[in-house]
């Protein structure tokens, strides 16, 4: 089994690398916000939207908080797509989010106020779609920036917030089950392994020992003798073919167990323990365009795969366990375990035409493809809350996490075929002349693995303070960060013109094409069969360290005026090292590149906000701060990687510079009775050096993406949100149910110079537009709900919708406009019925409207996907 995990401990190489830019291993913290659970009575009635209003409206800088009840109201089943339901966020690849149009690079994110590290290997984020909605609490959006949040901040700060010890006994288990309209008919499967129900390989996919033991001793599989080519490869699984097969419902349950104990009249302590499984099975069709020219005034398609198959199956486990005890109420203390485990496996059938096999030439490509992997988070925590009354109430927080996350795709594979029309009648099947494409990439084996670790460490000191007609508090703390990353990549393609027949190709099965028998004997020609294509800076190992100390004023006068504002100081160190495979030594002939692998700032990041309640239920703020975004981990590594969201090849570029940003907000919020609410904000933001992504245009094969600098950018816009009881209409069924939404509208403006990226990334860039928007950003993004709750309380019903403007996705090149992802209106129904206190009945309709996922450029699609039509049924029993 591949296991390059064992070559980079990530402790020694955090240090090593740290240590060759003079700097002091530390560990990292970062300023954890706790919060008081959160119980409501009465009606249902708006009660989901309005538990976490007391809170937003106590925050010193503007915020949005999510809480359980209202995620579970819209029916989302992880944190990414419960924060698309939040004003200005939109959610991209069903992973990412991005706040008020910046790219998920602008954001940070942070579990219980801590950072935690990331499987993704192209991003320096974490994936959101990690986190089940089972085990959030409450998710905390900060849209304008405070010195005890990190400086890295340019969208906002999104903090998911794990649920936490219950005050009472808690013992429930629900189960579900699932289907998608894409699935009425048979999908495709492969023969994968017998663990794949429970989201682990089994090592079938592995590659072979004697390969990996060739890897680990930097014997390669270049120029090998044809006798041991055949000898490895017939060690290799090749049963990769794909098939079709009936498609079972999803499926999922859910375990929560919890209490609170007294042990006297000062001691109490208590636990939560909580798991889930979940398993989904999604069938689509697809379209890709990967190449297209300009002929006079209409566009060629030269590349492209117009009937794409694919089923993917999904497996989601998560368990939570946190402990915790308190003392006198003054003293608490608390333990998290989260462990996570998200698994993707997906096999996809796609036939189209390259600019060499054709439908003029009578030809069509058959690829098929395998993508496994598994992303896995471990992370504890252990926090601290202690208040100290004969000290004038003197607080004192604390914090440590370290955490761990993994990425194993531990064999992906692809293969090619060529159909013949035989028959010249334009139909092209499987049963026409198929067979295995004579060339040296007629297959490519992949194996890849991802380390991340994070530590943190973290105080903070409060001190409140009361002086006539002033209350005030005061706020002293640090932030620690260690945070060491290592990813390995291996890869051979097999080559066909290593048979001397090429007869021997023909079939529709390269498990059949090339079997045992065919090995045993076919002759050869001097061709190895197999070539290692792995290449420089498929290695990479990364380290960051931050030490931050920030101060705070909160300054309340006459319960009118409030002012709060401080200091950050943050000193960041970054490096990053691509290795050569083969030598395993630093990837980076060039002194000036290598110079640029590391990376060291320090700066002071200030914030300031104004808050006037004009009485209890209104007030008026404004609030403006300094910070920074840093270009992520690969971002300044020279090597190149494909992107899973574009399937582009990207690379870093060393040197990229830190973008400086200004934040400016204003906002109204009116706090009315029964829940009611209404709130319209402001927000500019100023962008010196946005980092930005570039096409450079490729000879063959889709364009290369470039990390570089733009010269100058900005972001603009208004926020709309509010919540209104629909009784305002008159009195009988208008009295169950309100109406909650959200409206964003806003602009961006980045300015490009050519010339300038052309010397920083040292390749063309042939852009189109030189001014346009940011990638990503929507002009408009807008959530509407409507609700409903029965005067029994028996029955609850919510219709929700969501949609964000077209945005770009892929900036333009060559006179080709950029490529854009179009608006997707998202309608989902959800029903509750209670029979009683114990019992909760749902049921999820989601996309109604049978939406496809699109991207356009000039009117021209360049991709499509559909989605489906969602059903889901669960019940859940409450024990206690």
């Amino acid at each position: 089994m591949f296991k390059p995990k064992q070559r980079f401990p990530l402790k020694h190489i955090s240090f090593a690398v740290l240590t060759a830019i003079s700097v002091n291993e530390v560990v990292n913290a970062q300023e954890e916000n706790v919060i008081d659970e959160v119980v409501t009575t009465g009606t249902r009635l708006k009660g989901t939207a309005t538990a976490v209003l007391e809170e937003r409206k106590n925050q010193a800088f503007v915020a949005d908080i999510l809480g359980a009840e209202q995620i579970s109201r819209t029916g989302d089943g992880d944190a990414a797509s419960a924060l698309r339901r939040v004003t200005g966020l939109t959610l991209v690849d069903g992973k990412f989010i991005y706040v008020r149009g910046l790219g998920e690079r602008y954001s940070s994110t942070q579990l219980n106020g801590s950072s935690v590290p990331s499987p993704d290997p192209t991003r320096n984020v974490i994936p959101l779609d990690l986190f089940p909605s089972d085990i959030i609490e409450s998710l905390s959006v900060q849209k304008s920036y405070s010195p005890s949040m990190p400086a890295s901040f340019g969208g906002g700060n999104v903090d998911i917030r794990i649920k936490t010890i219950p005050t009472d006994l808690v013992f429930n288990v629900s189960v579900g089950t699932g289907y998608n309209t894409e699935n009425n008919e048979n999908g495709l499967g492969y023969n994968g392994g017998s663990n794949d129900w429970r989201g682990q390989d089994d090592g079938n996919r592995a590659a072979p020992q004697a390969i990996v033991d060739r890897w680990a001793n930097r014997d390669f599989l270049d120029r090998l003798p044809q006798n041991e080519a055949l000898e490895l490869f017939s060690q290799v699984k090749r049963d990769y073919d794909p098939f079709e097969e009936s498609i079972g419902p999803d499926g999922n349950f859910n375990f929560t167990l919890g209490n609170s104990i007294d042990i006297d009249h000062k001691w109490k302590a208590g636990f939560l323990v909580t798991t889930g499984y979940d398993s989904e099975i999604r069938v689509s069709e697809e379209y890709e365009l990967q190449e297209a020219n300009r002929v006079q005034d209409s566009i060629e398609l030269v590349r492209f795969f117009d009937d794409i198959r694919s089923t993917e199956r999904t497996v989601k486990w998560s368990s939570l366990f946190n402990a915790g005890i308190d003392y006198n109420r003054n003293h608490r203390i608390d333990y998290s375990l989260i462990v996570l485990n998200d698994t993707r496996d997906e096999v996809r059938e796609q036939f189209g035409n390259t600019e060499n096999l054709s439908l003029a030439e009578g030809v069509r490509i058959r690829d098929a493809v395998i993508e496994y992997e598994e992303r896995r988070l471990f992370t504890n925590q252990l926090r601290g809350v202690h208040t100290f009354p004969r000290y004038n109430f003197l607080g004192f927080d604390w914090r440590y996490s370290v955490g761990r996350s993994y990425r194993d795709a531990p064999g992906n594979f692809e293969s090619r075929f060529i159909i013949t029309d035989q028959n010249g009648d334009g139909v092209f099947a499987l049963d026409d002349d198929v067979r295995l494409t004579n060339a040296p990439t007629a297959g490519r084996y992949s194996f890849q693995i991802l380390h991340d670790r994070v530590e943190n460490f973290g105080y903070n000191f409060t001190l409140p303070h009361t002086l006539n007609n002033w209350e005030m508090e005061f706020k002293f703390g640090a932030d620690f960060l260690d945070k060491a990353r290592t990813a390995e990549n291996r890869r051979f393609d097999v080559s066909t013109r290593a048979l001397s027949d090429s007869s021997l190709l023909v079939g529709t099965q390269f498990a059949d094409i090339l079997s045992d028998q065919v090995l045993q004997t076919a002759e050869f020609s001097q061709n190895p069969i197999i070539r290692d294509t792995t290449i420089a800076g498929d290695d990479y190992a990364a380290a960051q360290q931050v030490d931050a100390y920030y101060f705070e004023a909160d300054l309340f006068f006459k319960s009118k005026w409030r002012f709060t504002g401080g200091l950050r100081w943050e000193d960041f160190r970054q490096a990053v090292v691509p290795f050569d495979p083969r030598s395993n030594q630093i990837d980076l002939p060039d002194e000036a590149d290598r110079s640029q692998l590391a990376f060291q700032e320090d700066d002071i990041y200030p914030a300031v906000a104004l808050t006037y309640s004009l009485d209890d239920s209104m007030q008026f703020r404004a609030s403006i701060g300094q910070t920074v975004v840093r270009p992520d981990l690969r971002e300044v590594s020279n090597t190149t990687y494909i992107d899973p969201l574009t399937d582009f090849p990207i690379q870093g570029t060393p040197g990229v510079q830190t973008t400086s940003i200004v934040n400016y907000d204003l906002r109204w919020e009116w706090y009315r009775e029964a829940g009611n609410n209404l709130s319209i904000g402001l927000f500019y933001k100023d962008m010196d050096a946005p980092i930005e992504s570039v096409q450079s245009p490729a000879q063959d094969g889709p364009p290369l993406i470039r990390i570089a600098n733009a010269e100058s950018g900005e972001v603009y816009g208004v926020e709309f949100e509010f919540l209104q009881g629909l009784e305002v209409f008159g009195q009988g069924v208008w009295d169950n149910m309100f109406l909650s939404g959200n409206i964003t509208l806003s602009d961006s403006e980045i300015v490009l110079d050519r010339q300038a990226i052309v010397d920083q990334t040292r390749v063309s860039a042939a852009i189109t537009n030189t001014t346009r928007r940011l990638t990503g950003h929507s002009q408009y993004v807008a959530n509407l709900q409507l609700g409903f709750d029965s005067d029994n309380g028996e029955h609850s019903g919510s219709l929700v919708y969501n949609v964000f403007g077209e945005r770009i996705l892929i900036a333009g090149i060559d006179g080709f406009d950029d490529n854009f992802e179009k608006p997707f209106h998202s309608l989902d129904l959800v029903y509750k019925y209670y029979p009683d206190f114990n019992q909760t009945l749902t049921f999820k309709v989601q996309n109604l409207l049978n939406q496809e996922k699109e991207l356009e450029f000039e009117g021209v699609l360049l991709r499509s996907e559909t989605r489906g039509v969602g059903f889901s049924l669960s019940y859940k029993y409450d024990f206690n």
